[in-house]
């Protein structure tokens, strides 16, 4: 039986989530990757072992994680029953619907008839009663938004959910559908958007967005799937998500122009006394309207390299205009 670290709390810092009274581990572990069928069901356990022994509590998964849909919930579930689940409550634990789940018109999207049902099967996945957060995955724009955020409200009335959160939504799409939420009564408490030194789309307009409504941010990919690591320096390692088919990284991406960036990015990593995973990590921590950023991984090794980015968030002028300069916002 698993026993966690009495001192696990010590090296987390953990960050307001928004204008809410909830408050997430800086470092939250997505098991958008690596907890499929494919996956070694023992490096599973470790990884989340390690994860809340060195005091991650949010663990982030969604209805289609795997492959196939549905697995890593139900992985997740089985180490919730026989380890974790003892710790229910020092966990936060959302998952999400938007994606195509199921054949036939009702296993996608936005619609209230989705959503419910797709919440349903996840809790059942998961052997819980509810979930922390329930996200809807992405815009849908065949649905009224209305319906969509009406489904969410219902949710947590319903009390399958403490609290709701929103991926992928543009600016105004955020504000529309935050805006309409907290008409409800169930005011947004989180968004997700993808957010890298590579890809900078949510500033300055999101994250402005976000402070305004007073809801909190939690960027995935802060690793581009792992071209922010000096992983791919030297070739495509045998494990790396890059020579996965399940994947969304592929070869082809791995370009000479952009290995000359990630070299030169390195570089500055070496002179800050970090990784380039750490300093891609902090980069993105040195926000204040940032929440958590959201990390995958496939070995422990790679939980303990990340957390050492919490030892220096600070980057001086010439350093973030060295960045800006390689890899501006377009």
């Amino acid at each position: 039986m698993y026993k966690p670290r009495n001192e696990r709390y010590d090296g987390m810092t953990y960050r307001r989530c928004g204008r809410s009274g909830l408050k997430l581990s800086a470092l939250s572990l997505g098991l958008w990757h690596n907890f499929g069928e494919p996956d070694n069901f023992n490096n599973m356990q470790s990884l989340l072992f390690r994860a809340f022994d060195l005091g991650i509590t949010h663990f982030d998964l969604a209805n289609n994680y795997g492959p196939p849909p549905g697995s890593a919930e139900t992985h997740f579930g089985r180490i919730l029953k026989s380890d974790l689940g003892q710790y229910r409550d020092e966990m936060v634990i959302s998952t999400k619907a938007g994606y195509r789940m199921w054949t036939g018109p009702y296993g996608d999207n936005g619609s209230r008839k989705y959503l419910i049902s797709s919440l349903d099967q996840s809790l059942t996945r998961m052997g819980l009663d509810y979930v922390d957060i329930f996200y809807h995955h992405r815009p849908d724009y065949e649905t009224p938004l209305e319906e969509t955020m009406s489904a969410l409200n219902s949710i947590v009335r319903q009390g399958k959910a403490l609290y709701v959160g929103l991926s992928n939504y543009k600016p105004d799409e955020f504000l529309k559908a935050s805006r309409i939420l907290r008409e409800l009564g169930t005011p947004c408490l989180i968004h997700q958007p993808s957010y890298s030194i590579l890809n900078r789309w949510i500033e300055p307009e999101l994250l402005k967005c976000l402070d305004t409504e007073g809801v909190g941010c939690i960027p995935f990919s802060p690793l581009a799937q792992g071209i922010l690591s000096d992983k791919y320096l030297k070739g495509i390692p045998a494990d790396s998500r890059a020579s996965k088919s399940h994947t969304f990284l592929k070869p082809d991406r791995l370009t000479p122009e952009l290995l000359a960036k990630i070299e030169k990015l390195n570089g500055l990593a070496t002179q800050r006394g970090q990784s380039l995973a750490q300093m891609a990590v902090a980069w993105i921590l040195r926000h204040q309207g940032v929440t958590s950023v959201l990390i995958g991984a496939s070995k422990t090794a790679q939980l303990e390299d990340n957390l050492a980015a919490l030892k220096n968030l600070s980057f001086s002028a010439d350093e973030l205009t060295f960045i800006d300069n390689l890899c501006p916002i377009v």
